[in-house]
């Protein structure tokens, strides 16, 4: 298998060495280059870097010298980003214009006409944006983004109920992990025994970022989906895992809620064919323990990369409602990005 040599921008950020973590040992991707600001330049890794990491930082990273984020510093086939979407634009526009291909979780390209916002399990024909692209006149180098962090579990739970009976609207409340704030993050003294019931531009993503996600691909562009989402974003005392309470009205309910679960349970990837390495085998998983999931306990199922789904169950006031959970730096992050890196080697968009 082809060994591709990787960038990572924002490399001593909280979703950087989130990357760094879940590269090591990647039968495809080794990093090569590790980017950053000025102030960490010159320096290796482990001087740059306030590791954050439950794990051990790699050797072989913590020796590598920091560079400014430019493409003529960095010797790679391309980079995973997790700059802050601050400064993350310029900077992921010349890495694709120097023919580099971006893969990135900063949120400045999402709703680009030519740039798809992509989770492999939930639209991955939308790969196909890349040839409209014209950021490189040849064609190598193009901006892949992912959602946000609450955005992908609740489409990823929503998608095998989508395909099989249509939504008409959603409600929701989400209940996000410190760690979404990045490091040094919430203070202590606002989150400790407390709920902060606002996150700034939150719901404004919640609401329309699944619009991308479940739009269709026709014409070379993105027909939007339609439908209204009331969403509610607080921070809540817990390190990792963000977990959603929706209600949701479908267009073609059934009238039985085991008729819901059975197509939640029976919902196939459109991937699963494809053995990408990081791809789990079952990407949404429905508990039947009405006190599950749980970040604490399932957070990190397969790798942090699977969705659990909980307590589905008919509701009074639309037609069903559920719990979904999603680790927000891994499956909301730099683990979505991955998988949508090994989906581009598999398509054959990225090049040696």
């Amino acid at each position: 298998m082809a060994e591709y040599r990787v960038g990572v921008l924002g490399a001593t950020g909280t979703v950087g060495q989130k990357f760094i973590h879940l590269l090591r040992n990647h039968p495809w991707f080794r990093v090569t280059a590790l980017g950053a600001s000025e102030r960490s330049a010159g320096k290796t890794y482990r001087e740059a870097t306030n590791w954050t990491e439950s794990t051990e930082m790699p050797d072989d990273i913590a020796e590598m010298t920091v560079t400014t984020c430019e493409p003529d510093r960095m010797d790679v086939d391309f980079v995973f980003s997790g700059l802050d979407a601050a400064i993350a634009g310029d900077i992921e526009k010349a890495f694709a214009e120097a023919g580099k291909p971006v893969i990135t979780n900063a949120r400045v390209y999402r709703q680009h006409e030519t740039v798809p916002l992509m989770v492999p399990e939930i639209n991955p024909d939308h790969i196909e944006l890349i040839n409209e692209q014209q950021f490189d006149p040849n064609g190598r180098g193009f901006i892949v983004t992912n959602p946000n962090c609450v955005c992908i579990p609740l489409t990823m739970a929503l998608k095998p109920i989508w395909d099989a009976f249509g939504v008409e609207s959603v409600i929701l409340t989400s209940m996000q992990a410190v760690s979404g704030a990045g490091y040094p993050g919430v203070p202590s003294l606002d989150i400790l025994g407390n709920i902060v019931p606002y996150i700034d531009g939150e719901e404004e993503k919640i609401a329309l970022e699944p619009m991308k996600l479940l739009g269709k691909l026709e014409n070379k562009k993105i027909t939007f989906a339609d439908f209204p989402i009331q969403a509610a974003a607080a921070r809540v005392p817990v390190v990792d895992g963000h977990l959603l309470s929706v209600t949701a009205k479908l267009k073609n309910y059934p009238g039985d809620i085991e008729k819901v679960k059975e197509a939640v349970r029976n919902w196939r990837s459109p991937i699963a064919d494809l053995n990408l390495p990081s791809a789990p085998a079952e990407p949404v998983h429905l508990y039947d323990d009405p006190r599950y999931p749980q970040p604490r306990h399932h957070a990190l199922a397969a790798n942090g990369l699977q969705v659990g789904m909980g307590r589905l169950r008919e509701s009074k006031v639309l037609d069903i409602a559920f719990t979904a959970l999603g680790h927000n730096t891994i499956r909301g992050a730099a683990g979505c990005s991955i998988l949508n890196a090994e989906l581009l080697h598999a398509r054959g968009y990225l090049k040696r």
